[in-house]
């Protein structure tokens, strides 16, 4: 259950990031309002996850899912470029993840 938290979690900090872009600047009411309330349950989630899931795991699928998922929304729908160094940006996060729950599981 707490992994699907975090899975909701991540998935409204995408939306928050997303609305963000369409805020300019928090100018725009709807797409500012939208960022805010999608971060409030996004934090209130990751909070609730935080009681069962250690904060390093929990945080660091959180911030790395949320990056790679802005990335690629960046790059499939806002006309951002899919170069080399990003793709390979995206592919470092995750593989940092990774090494950080393995070293969890062999301590």
């Amino acid at each position: 259950m707490a992994y699907l938290m975090l899975a909701a979690a991540i998935v409204a900090e995408v939306l928050g990031t997303t609305a963000l872009k369409f805020s300019d600047g928090f100018t725009r009411l709807w797409p500012a309002a939208a960022t805010l309330v999608a971060y409030i349950i996004s934090f209130v989630l990751l909070a609730q996850t935080l009681k069962t899931v250690p904060v390093g795991t929990a945080y660091a699928i959180w911030s790395a899912a949320g990056t790679a998922l802005i990335a690629a929304i960046g790059i499939l729908f806002l006309g951002e470029a899919a170069t080399v160094v990003r793709l390979s940006g995206i592919a470092l996060v995750i593989v940092g993840v990774v090494v950080l729950n393995l070293s969890e599981i062999h301590t």
